[in-house]
């Protein structure tokens, strides 16, 4: 379960359905800063709020939880490297440095370089070094994680 991922859906959802967060929150009989902090990844809604959204949106739990994003720009990681600089940079500020840096451990040399450059600030390098060993399956995972949020992102 990928909290950013769920944010963004959460949003997506929101928007989708023409809500604001004062909309939804009202809906919910909740505040504008839970809604808020579900969208930015802070939290994710309770098992109450859950069942209600899943009501509200005609989606299952598990639906929120684990979205199945279709892919609307990818569908392979390497496919990054044909998203223009400015958006990719949009939606990869939305993964955490550690999740990013166990991506690209299964990714070309021509990925890596690229995203060392739009986030020269992150020595991805030191960063993998200090993740370690990883199983193929956990980078796969954390690649079609990006995807989805890449998608999500060419989605809004």
């Amino acid at each position: 379960m990928n909290t950013n991922i769920i944010a963004g859906y959460l949003q997506f959802l929101r928007k989708s359905h023409n809500y604001t967060q004062e909309d939804l929150a009202q809906r919910l009989n909740i505040t504008r800063q839970s809604v808020s902090k579900w969208e930015t990844g802070t939290t994710i809604p309770d098992i109450a709020l859950l069942l209600k959204l899943s009501k509200l949106y005609d989606l299952s739990i598990n639906d929120i939880l684990e979205p199945k994003i279709l892919p609307q720009r990818i569908t392979d990681f390497e496919q990054i490297l044909t998203i223009p600089e400015k958006d990719l940079k949009a939606a990869l500020k939305q993964i955490d440095t550690n999740c990013l840096a166990t991506a690209l451990m299964g990714a070309s040399p021509e990925t890596n370089n690229l995203c060392a450059k739009l986030f020269p600030e992150t020595d991805f390098k030191s960063t993998q070094h200090h993740i370690g060993s990883i199983r193929i399956e956990q980078v796969e995972e954390t690649q079609n994680q990006i995807i989805s949020m890449i998608n999500l992102h060419a989605i809004e």
